[in-house]
């Protein structure tokens, strides 16, 4: 990269960050973070604990907003410095360390812009996520672990925790189902791009004439809710199922009937637990699980969005996929809802899906 080059980039983010800014309002984050501590000196605050932990978490959330955009700002002021001492010595080093450090910037940059599309009430959230095979047995089994593989890997790469909720391992490979809890900041925001059938084409591993098979897995997505958001739950409108619990690929089986299934009868909701290793502990977080479904439900619906969870959850098979990921006879991948197509599959299926997230959130900034 040329010295031009670096100095065009950081021009284009100057005023990137200027949006960045105004996204992020931080002159207006800052003043609310030090009206949080004046409130948290007060000693009547400190007699509603509920308070104090709202007044918590929306401090650290802004806080959270300042740093990035200060760590933004101190990257672009390091490398104008590098630049100006550059002038001075004509140091190839120096020219070395500007152009590492402004694909850096660019690459956070983008990453912030990408947050920019996430303004939805609980996009902020944690998310749990769900896969399910279609029909076919072994092939989309073995379609279900490779999209289960393809989300830890991104999880891993955002720096995300997870927790595997439900695990039923496929009978001759692959899995049956999977529920996982992704916590980290934003995890439901980028996620929700994920709702929907996904569709593999390639040459079956497990045929032994090698030909083409089509297989498809769907994936539902919905945030965590927060403990004080109230969600009526009739116990007599419930079926409670429990069964013995194992682990990931058999690697561990449970005696006791701990593992808990809970079915809410009025809407059909399935929601299953096993990881805890008491009934009561995993009926507790399938309780937890079944009321942000519910929760979810309730608030598109009031909201009246347009991809309701209903119209995700489409048939699992031909015409309803929002996304084809094709081995054979070409490599592609290609989304449905926005015709973003890339041609690098096996850096998707690794985890690299930043950029079908971006383009389906602009796709959605635009529909709204």
């Amino acid at each position: 990269m040329e010295i031009y080059d670096i100095k065009k980039m950081l021009e284009e983010n100057s005023e990137r960050l200027k949006k960045i800014k105004e996204y992020l309002d931080i002159e207006e984050s800052r003043k609310r973070v030090e009206e949080i501590k004046e409130n948290l000196k007060k000693r009547e605050v400190w007699s509603d604990q509920e308070k104090v932990k709202k007044l918590g978490k929306e401090s650290s959330k802004l806080e959270s907003r300042i740093n990035l955009y200060e760590e933004l700002e101190e990257m672009y002021e390091e490398i104008s410095v590098i630049l100006e001492l550059y002038e001075e010595e004509h140091d190839a080093d120096l020219k070395t360390q500007a152009e590492e450090k402004i694909i850096k910037l660019n690459k956070k940059i983008d990453q912030v812009e990408l947050k920019s599309l996430l303004t939805g009430e609980n996009d902020y959230n944690n998310a749990y996520l769900e896969i399910h095979p279609g029909a076919g047995g072994t092939e989309s089994h073995d379609w279900a672990s490779m999209l289960y593989r393809m989300y830890k890997k991104w999880i891993d790469n955002k720096g995300f925790d997870m927790e595997v909720v439900d695990y039923q391992s496929g009978e001759e490979a692959g899995i049956k189902r999977v529920t996982i809890k992704i916590k980290g900041d934003y995890a439901y925001g980028y996620l929700k791009s994920e709702n929907g059938v996904h569709r593999l084409v390639r040459i079956s591993p497990f045929d032994a004439n090698k030909r083409r098979h089509t297989s498809f897995a769907s994936v539902f997505i919905y945030p965590e809710v927060e403990d004080d958001i109230e969600i009526d739950i009739n116990e007599g409108d419930l079926r409670i199922d429990t069964y013995r619990a194992s682990g990931a690929g058999g690697q561990h089986v449970n005696v006791t009937d701990s593992a808990v299934r809970i079915t809410h009868e009025p809407t059909g909701i399935v929601v299953q637990c096993q990881n805890e290793r008491s009934q009561m502990q995993n009926r507790k977080q399938a309780m937890k699980i079944l009321k942000s479904r519910l929760y979810q439900k309730e608030l598109e619906k009031r909201q009246k969005e347009r991809e309701k969870i209903e119209e995700n959850k489409m048939e699992n098979a031909w015409g309803s996929q929002i996304r084809s990921y094709i081995l054979h006879p070409y490599q592609k991948i290609k989304d449905h809802r926005t015709n973003k197509e890339i041609g690098n599959v096996e850096a998707v299926l690794n985890g690299e899906i930043d950029e079908l997230i971006f383009s389906y959130l602009q796709y959605r900034k635009m529909e709204d």
